[in-house]
């Protein structure tokens, strides 16, 4: 099941890379021209920087008295190139081709949310 969502990511427009983590951040998939060790430290950060997105959505909600959770997702732009993550799947795209709507729907989708 996790490989066929792997795929439909990668047909994303402007992907080169995607992967599954763990909540512990330990790698459970990916796809793309990525070394082992690589996708395993991006499985790491993913997981921390998830961890770290959910706790700025509760605060975010107690601060301002908005709903900001349950989190959803996040994404990092820098450069050419941004990670978006949703629950515990994430795609790399090179930003100048990216529809980030059409990257987070598919990532709900495949995530389940």
């Amino acid at each position: 099941m996790s490989e066929e969502k792997l795929e439909k990511l990668m047909k994303l427009k402007g992907a080169i890379a995607a992967g599954e983590f763990k909540e512990n951040g330990e790698l459970a998939g990916y796809k793309g021209p990525m070394p082992e060790d690589l996708a395993k430290l991006v499985a790491m950060m993913c997981a921390a920087n998830s961890l770290m997105a959910k706790t700025e959505a509760e605060s975010f909600t107690k601060i301002s008295g908005m709903k900001w959770t349950p989190l959803i997702g996040w994404a990092v732009a820098a450069g050419e190139y941004a990670v978006c993550v949703v629950g515990r799947y994430g795609v790399f795209v090179k930003v100048n081709e990216a529809d980030f709507n059409e990257i987070f729907k598919t990532l709900r989708e495949v995530a389940g949310i």
